[in-house]
């Protein structure tokens, strides 16, 4: 588990396919020390397992299912990724729970200049639509984020100068992919009501009984 709050930044050293997918190979710079074998580090959003270190570098094995439903199968030698360590047990939440689980793929649509800030609109599938709310959060390439505002096909994100300076999002595009993470919590309440919708039972009573009211 992670809270989308990145520590630093990494460089792609090597991409190849194998039979299994591909063998990742990424510079985590300080981080690298305290990557273990073993270790779960999320890139980009989604969570890979350290399979072999040596030094700062990490070598991550990724399934054809990883590659075939996020960025990574995109990345190339000299690409910086964003890093954030799996959460233990006494850090700051300063995010919210990101499983590093990537529900699809997006594109961003425009970015908006305002002051010192960005406001970069996301293009998604309707299916990951569903489940965003306005002011609650969503990671996206791993970094956590607030919905300022949803449109019938997108959504935007207002994006401080700290957050651009120290992730990915500074120096990207319109037309860059990125991968999405819904809120956790905000799948569990979608799929608890949509299943009762279904079996028309949405009341008070039943908010009640699942903790929902």
């Amino acid at each position: 588990m992670f809270t989308g709050i990145i520590r630093t930044l990494g460089r792609v050293t090597r991409f190849a396919r194998t039979a299994e997918g591909a063998r990742l190979g990424i510079e985590l710079a300080s981080l690298g020390e305290e990557a273990a074998y073993r270790e779960s580090i999320c890139v980009n959003g989604a969570c890979l397992t350290v399979a072999e270190r040596a030094g700062g570098e990490c070598l991550f094995d990724v399934v054809e299912e990883t590659l075939s439903r996020t960025t990574l199968g995109e990345l190339r030698v000299g690409d910086r990724v964003i890093i954030e360590p799996a959460l233990r047990v006494g850090d700051p939440l300063g995010g919210h729970f990101v499983l590093g689980h990537v529900d699809g793929i997006g594109t961003i649509e425009n970015i908006r200049q305002s002051g010192g800030s960005s406001e970069l609109i996301f293009r998604v599938s309707q299916t990951i639509l569903e489940e965003i709310v306005p002011k609650g959060s969503i990671a996206v390439d791993g970094i956590s984020l607030t919905v300022a505002a949803l449109a019938d096909q997108s959504f935007a994100c207002a994006i401080v100068p700290t957050t651009l300076d120290e992730t990915t999002l500074g120096f990207r595009r319109p037309g860059d992919k990125v991968n999405i993470e819904t809120d956790i919590l905000g799948k569990h309440v979608f799929r608890a009501l949509r299943g009762s919708a279904e079996a028309g039972s949405i009341t008070l009573d039943m908010l009640r009984r699942t903790g929902f009211a």
